[in-house]
């Protein structure tokens, strides 16, 4: 999972994200500063600096605009959402080499900085409307509830399921009855990786990524 941004962090990014589209170049830690009323420049690379370490930017620190928006489309009001072709076994279960790009969104279908994408391969959940070949937005700040549709992680192999708890143990529901269910013994290699908040289902699809299983 991507490391949690503080709240002044996640404003910052915001900042550069609308500042850049708006002006299509990027703001200086001058700028910065005076729109966050920062008065030391080190607190405002410290900052920039925690962004790169979190995965959100890349950074030249000789350069006073020396920041890179990884993924980002210059769109004002946008996201760039990462977007994994795989899954690694074990925390963290999301590493940088694995994500094979970022997906723009309109940030109002964004919940939270730490969502990401995951490419669905398989039909075990067409009965709620997920298809083989759809994108899921998967929210790891989000607690699952009973019957919500997660993304878990079973070793090194990630799984689009319905979230239930029978007599105290966790069971991932399939929505086709061609498929079977997983109860999650004790001792299993197991993670919830979130909550699906969005399905996407693009007409084409323009490259091929490794996908998850639902």
């Amino acid at each position: 999972m991507a490391e949690q941004l503080t709240k002044l962090e996640s404003s910052v990014y915001h900042y550069l994200l609308d500042f850049t589209a708006e002006n299509t170049y990027q703001p200086s830690i001058r700028d910065i500063g005076k729109q966050f009323k920062i008065k030391s420049t080190k607190t405002v690379s410290d900052l920039l600096q925690s962004l790169a370490k979190k995965g959100y930017i890349e950074r030249d620190p000789a350069r006073s605009r020396g920041v890179n928006l990884l993924g980002f489309g210059a769109a004002l009001r946008t996201q760039p959402v990462p977007f994994y072709g795989r899954i690694h076994a074990g925390e963290p279960a999301l590493l940088p080499e694995h994500r094979h790009g970022f997906i723009t969104i309109d940030r109002r279908f964004v919940p939270s900085d730490e969502v990401f994408f995951l490419k669905v391969k398989g039909d075990s959940m067409v009965g709620r409307c997920i298809n083989d070949g759809d994108y899921v937005m998967v929210n790891p700040k989000q607690d699952p509830r009973d019957q919500d549709i997660v993304a878990a992680r079973l070793g090194e192999d990630a799984t689009v399921k319905t979230y239930t708890r029978r007599g105290g143990s966790v069971v991932l529901e399939a929505a086709n009855p061609a498929d079977r269910d997983i109860a999650v013994q004790p001792g299993m290699d197991f993670g919830l990786l979130g909550v699906i908040c969005g399905v996407f289902r693009p007409g084409f699809d323009a490259q091929s990524n490794t996908a998850m299983q639902s």
